[in-house]
Formats: structure tokens, sequence, C-alpha cells
């Protein structure tokens, strides 16, 4: 093997343009591949820039030629020559208009064949990939996605900073105050029996930091929950947190929105339009079916139920009857694309998410009917159902009822989204955002028959709402806002308690004795008795907004070294094993599952 001494890289890859032409330069990376047609050999190099052509012919020296025949597919190289004008260009690569032509070739390291082409069509199962992540991130796509997240956090710290915010450190090993998903749990060496927990947020830290003086906090953290995984959940992500003291939400949305203008004009190009349309959780859910809502493409919900309430069809009455709703979308010239049978597989998809079925009329052209329910209706009631629908020749109306609108709601929700990706109605190069705000407090959980906090039990409730608290908690909305791009929860936040006298009205509303709180939150409580200022927040989810703004299909085209769905790592094969040894030290017994 070759090394480096005396022989300095000057140039990366991908910079060397036409302008660089009789320049001797000296470049180093990795073999994307080698074509020997004789008497002419060319090397394409890549390293994360780009690729760059290393030419060898009759004139090159003959050791430097022979070595160049060796080499192969992944080998590290490093060459020094002269740039020169291509006599065939590559339009399809920004250094396509140059070459160099190669008086030095060192080979620093060869290589076995890799278990993948290293290309960004590569068909290989994403499991092996994973299995291979440091191949896998040599793909120039992937190179690119973790390149574009560098600058996108460079642009993040800048925002913060120029606007008064001071990065803090949170600690990664605190208290475990489980609220909603499971804690990773840490055991520790020195207080046996004892356990740390990884932070599912700075939530608490942030709000002493408030306490502190600090009055406007940010970090990008690293946070943890032990939950099932998803294409946009890894069980450890980064978030772009921050607390403002002395703010009301207009003032931490006006900052959320020049965070995200900033981000997206600068990492992509694209101009984000401020102010950021609002939708009430109220409103999202009925036009939607979504707290979360893809705003890219119409199909809205609307309600049916006064124009069905006396029809003949009994799924319909019945649902109205039992206190619930009828209510549809229409999908627009989507006869041809909806046949029989895929509304049999949409429905089948409405039912694997709680709805008993799916009622449906398909319009033809010449106006005929084919329908679930039309036998079971008048002429005049079909009429109005497509009048209400705004349904025209060529459309298919697609209905749910129930007697639990929440069902209802987002039932449709999800198959709107489902009917909008077979119809292939969703812009692919579109960005919307929307604030949803006015969040229900509390939230009726159907198995334990009673309303549970549908936030942290910091959150504060709107001032109107007060009054509500033990008498109604379905009127209590919440001073929580989320900010939803293309139908992703990019962000999360509210204002805060500091009221002692509401919070402890929180913490009986909620279950929880003056005891059990003072056990999980008593340092906080404690704090809160110092002078706390008024304060507020939110945590942009960083793994989120990146793969969004490149339109990925998951979270792991954008994280160096993700979990698969299993919250495994198949590189690393962790979770792992513990050693009996280090199991002793702390005073743990590990149960083993059976074979």
């Amino acid at each position: 093997m070759d090394n480096m001494t005396g022989l300095k890289r000057t140039h990366y890859c991908g910079e060397l343009r036409i302008e660089n032409k009789d320049e001797e330069v000296v470049v180093a990376g990795w073999v994307q591949r080698q074509r020997d047609l004789g008497g002419l050999i060319f090397i394409d190099l890549r390293d994360r820039t780009g690729i760059v052509q290393l030419s060898f012919d009759d004139n090159t020296d003959k050791a430097v030629f022979e070595k160049a025949v060796s080499v192969r597919s992944e080998f590290v190289v490093a060459a020094k020559g002269v740039v020169k004008e291509r006599s065939s260009k590559n339009a399809e690569i920004p250094t396509g208009e140059v070459e160099i032509f190669v008086t030095e070739l060192r080979v620093i390291s060869t290589s076995e064949t890799p278990p993948f082409e290293i290309t960004d069509n590569c068909k290989t199962g994403e499991m092996t990939r994973l299995k291979y992540r440091y191949l896998d991130l040599r793909r120039p796509q992937l190179q690119k996605n973790i390149l574009l997240r560098h600058k996108i956090t460079k642009i993040t710290r800048d925002y913060f900073d120029e606007n008064g915010f001071i990065e803090i450190e949170t600690p990664i090993l605190i208290k475990s105050t489980p609220e909603g998903a499971r804690d990773f749990l840490v055991p520790s060496r020195l207080h046996r029996g004892s356990f740390y927990a990884l932070p599912q947020s700075p939530q608490l830290y942030k709000q002493l930091s408030m306490v502190a003086g600090f009055d406007k906090y940010m970090q990008i953290a690293r946070c943890f929950r032990d939950e099932d995984l998803r294409a946009d959940r890894q069980p450890e992500f980064t978030q772009i947190d921050l607390e403002m003291s002395f703010v009301d939400m207009e003032d931490i949305l006006s900052v959320g929105e020049g965070y995200i203008k900033r981000v997206f004009k600068e990492a992509v190009g694209v101009e984000v339009e401020t102010p950021i349309k609002r939708l009430t959780y109220a409103d999202a859910m009925n036009r939607y079916g979504s707290d979360k809502p893809d705003t890219r493409f119409g199909m809205e919900l609307y309600d049916l139920s006064e124009t069905v309430k006396d029809c003949g069809f009994g799924v319909f009455t019945g649902a109205i009857s039992g206190g619930g709703s009828v209510r549809g979308i229409t999908a627009k010239n989507a006869y041809s694309t909806l046949t029989r049978k895929e509304i049999d597989k949409l429905t089948e998809f409405v039912r694997g998410i709680g709805a008993k079925g799916l009622a449906f009329a398909r319009i033809a052209e010449d106006g005929t009917v084919a329908s679930s329910f039309a036998k079971f209706m008048t002429d005049e009631e079909m009429e109005n159902i497509k009048k209400v629908a705004g349904a025209e020749n060529g459309d298919v109306i697609l209905i749910i009822g129930d007697t639990k609108t929440s069902l209802v709601l987002s039932v449709l929700g999800a198959l709107r989204n489902e009917v909008a990706a077979k119809l292939d109605i969703i812009p692919k190069d579109k960005y919307n955002f929307v604030w949803i705000t006015e969040f229900p407090f509390f939230d009726w959980d159907e198995d334990l028959g009673q309303f549970v906090a549908m936030h942290h039990p910091f959150t504060s409730p709107m001032d109107e709402c007060l009054e509500y608290l033990e008498t109604d908690k379905a009127k209590v909305r919440a001073k929580a806002y989320d900010l939803v791009l293309n139908g992703t929860e990019l962000s999360s936040g509210s204002i805060r308690i500091t009221d002692p006298q509401l919070q402890s009205r929180m913490f009986a509303l909620l279950g929880m004795s003056d005891e059990e709180a003072y056990e999980k939150f008593g340092y906080l409580l404690d704090a809160f008795k110092y002078g706390a200022p008024p304060h507020g927040g939110m945590g942009i989810g960083l793994d989120r907004l990146v793969m969004t703004m490149l339109g990925c299909e998951t979270l792991r085209d954008v994280i160096a070294y993700p979990k698969d769905k299993n919250a495994s790592e198949p590189m690393t094969e962790c979770p792992s094993v513990i050693d009996k040894n280090q199991l002793d030290e702390l005073g743990i017994t590990a149960e083993q599952p059976e074979e």
C-alpha cells in the first residue's frame, strides 16, 4: 500500500471546473469505477462533493499506468495531475467539462467487492444496506442528505443566536417522569436499585432555565422515546428545542415562522410565505379529519348528517340517532380509477382502522349512479347528497357513518390521504405549512371511561376556559400549537403554567395527588416559588424537518446511523445481551427470552 506522504490534497473531486484548466491538483477519494480501454484508462473518483474523471493514456508514465490497471471499485486512491478540458464532455455531472491527466497515482487502501453497488439506484434490500451502513453512506444521495442536515443545523444555530437565544445543554441522565411514551431507563452502579432515564425532551430543564433568568433558551437536543417505530419515528431523535420568557403565543409563533422562512430559503432556496396559515384543532378535524392535515390538495370533509337523518338507510340513521354523524369526501374525476375492486380495497383499509364499513356512490360520465346505498334512498335524497358533496359526473363519493364522530373524522382523514395517493393528486414539489391551534386540553379515553391529559401537565389552558376545568372538560382548550408541513407534524409547543394554584388544580384534575405531584416534579414546583416569569416554547423535529424538506419517505434517509423498524441497529447488532459481570455490578438480573 502507498501512503500520502508528500502528497497533500488541494481540491475536492466535485470542485473542479473548466476554470481550473491547466492547474496541477491533488485529489483523493474512492474509485466509483475503472474503465480499461487498452491504451486508455479512465477512473471515476468520488468523494463527498462529487465525481471527477482521472485519465491515463500512452503519455502516462508506465508505472502509473500499470497501477491504474490494477485499481478496482472502492479502492481509496490519491492522484496528482493537470486539469484538462475533456474531449467528450458529460453534462450530467458538474465536473463533466474537465478531467485530470494523472502524473502520480497512489493506492492508499484496497477494497473487497462490496455486498452491494455504491450507487443511488441500488436495488439491494434496506436491511443489508443498514448492516453495512458505512458503505450505504457512501452513496451520493445519502451523503447529500447528511450534508444538507449539517447545513440546516448551522443555519439553525445562526438564526437563534442572532435572535438572542442562548444554547444550553441539558442533562441526558435525568429523573424518570413517564408521561405518554415509555422512558428508556439506565441503571446506576453507584446507586444500586436506582435508575436514570433518558430524556423524552428537555421540557423541565428548559423551564428551569427560564426561572434561572436566561430568558431565551435553545438547544439542538437528543431525545429518546421507547415506542413503536414508524417511517417518521425513531427511538432516538433530534429536536430543535426553544423556550422564551415574557412572551405570549404570538411571540413564539413569530420566532418559529422566522426560523422556517430562513432555513427553507438558505437550505433549499424555497420562499415560505408568512404569516403561516392557522387552523383551530376543531376546524382541522372537521375539514381534514386530522390534526396534522396535508393541505396540498382539497378533498375536504363535509357533514351529511342533516341530509340523511330521515333516510331509509339504517347505517346512516343509526349513526345519527346514536349521537354520531355521517360524513364524506368526494374524489373528483375518480370514476375510472376508483373501480369497484379499488373501493373494496378501500373498504378493507377503513375497517383496519376502526370503521364498520364504507358507503360509496360512483357517478359515471353519463350521470348514472352505482352505489352501495342508493336503493335505500329516494331520487331527491340522492340528489341532495350529491349537492352537499359537490359531486358531478365522473366523481366518486365516499361516506363513513358511526355513533362516534371522532372515529368518523379520523377514518375519513386517513381515507382522504389514501385516496389522494391512489389518484396521484398530491404535488411533490409544494410545501404547505399550517399552524394548528386551540387543541383540546383533555382527551376522552374510551378504555378508561374518563378524560385524560392531551399534553404534558405544565401546558396552560386558555383563559376563557378556566371556568370549565372542573365542570365541562370537553370545553377546555389549551394554549398549545403544532406546526404541520405536508401532513407531517414538525413542531409542538405551548404556553406553560406558572401559577402554583392553577398548577395544583391541573394536577388534581389529572388524578395526581399533591404528594405524587411533588414526588415527580417537586424541584420544578419549588423553583416556581422563587419568581417564575411567564414563558412558553416549542420543539421542532430536526429529523422530520430534513426528511420533509427533501421529500424522503423515511427518517432513515436523513439520519446517519438509524435504527430499523424493530428499534435495533443491524450494523452493530444492538441492543445486545450484557455480560453477567456487568449486570452483577448493577445488581440486576436479566431474563432471556426462550429460544
